[in-house]
């Protein structure tokens, strides 16, 4: 999961300083997130797709970024 998030912020050209100041959080708090130590909070995921989309990524989702695999659809 955090390495997806650490290669979406590299290829849009942000820094883990860029993302802590977008998430209104300091620099060791967003590196812990990003490590995996400390979850991101929905609304710091919300945040974050935003800025990838305005960056040339606009039909990403949450899982795209968050999650290893899409969870599939029950039949009934």
């Amino acid at each position: 999961m955090t390495n997806k998030v650490k290669r979406y912020r590299n290829f849009i050209g942000y820094t883990q300083s860029t993302m802590a100041n977008l998430l209104d959080i300091s620099i060791q708090a967003y590196r812990n997130k990003e490590k995996g130590i400390t979850p991101f909070k929905d609304s710091e995921k919300i945040k974050i797709k935003e800025e990838i989309k305005k960056n040339g990524f606009q039909s990403i989702t949450i899982d795209e970024i968050f999650f290893e695999s899409e969870v599939a659809k029950s039949i009934k």
